[in-house]
């Protein structure tokens, strides 16, 4: 088999990572923040529960939790599992695990706002909401980019897990190149396309760090 077409093969395979990584950055970045709110919250059953939640998606493997979702519906409700059920628990999976993540890292951002400016806020007459929007959340985007930057490289990469329950996408072709062809070009193809969309990451959250340059400590 020829160098394009196997790059060709590969393309296809990551166009379903993209999917995975797009879908994941799509409902754990805003569930995220749900979750730590809920952890910040005063009522403390619900910061109890939230605790947990962050608990258990950091502390077992992604990989435990997606066979977990997977089997589930069928072991526990007796429903039967379909072709599509491996997709559903994938994008599920990965969204809880991540938004766990990026919980901890919006309350490490938000806890690090000095209360002095919650109290100059409202002086001027804000809101708690026009506080948080214009005040807290720009500073708070700032000070977490970092962080977050960091998990999504790691997301992208993640995306190779989901060939563990039958998910085909690009780690899962390139093996079966490898298999097929003996060759480790596959993998090496592969691994340019992780390092070329984590490049682009960087690139673009490298932008947003230096226009938000102007928001100062």
């Amino acid at each position: 088999m020829d160098f394009a077409t196997m790059t060709g093969m590969l393309g296809q395979g990551f166009l379903v990572s993209l999917q995975i990584f797009a879908f994941t950055l799509v409902g754990s970045l805003p569930l995220g923040m749900l979750v730590a709110f809920a952890r910040m919250s005063k009522f403390k059953p619900l910061a109890l529960v939230a605790r947990a939640y962050i608990s258990i998606m950091r502390g077992t493997p992604l990989m435990l939790q997606m066979f977990a979702i997977y089997f589930a519906p069928y072991y526990v409700f007796g429903i039967s599992l379909t072709t599509d059920s491996k997709w559903y628990a994938t994008i599920v999976a990965f969204i809880i695990n991540y938004a766990a993540y990026f919980a901890e890292i919006y309350r490490s951002g938000i806890q690090s706002i000095p209360r002095g400016q919650y109290e100059a806020a409202e002086i001027l007459g804000y809101s708690l909401a026009q506080t948080f929007v214009r005040i807290v959340l720009p500073q708070v985007v700032k000070r977490i980019l970092p962080s977050v930057t960091n998990e999504v490289i790691t997301l992208v990469k993640d995306t190779s897990l989901a060939f563990s329950i039958g998910v085909i996408e690009m780690f899962t072709v390139a093996k079966q190149l490898v298999a097929s062809q003996v060759s480790m070009v596959p993998f090496v193809i592969a691994a340019a396309f992780y390092w070329v969309a984590n490049f682009v990451i960087d690139l673009v959250a490298g932008r947003l760090e230096r226009r938000l340059d102007y928001y100062h400590d």
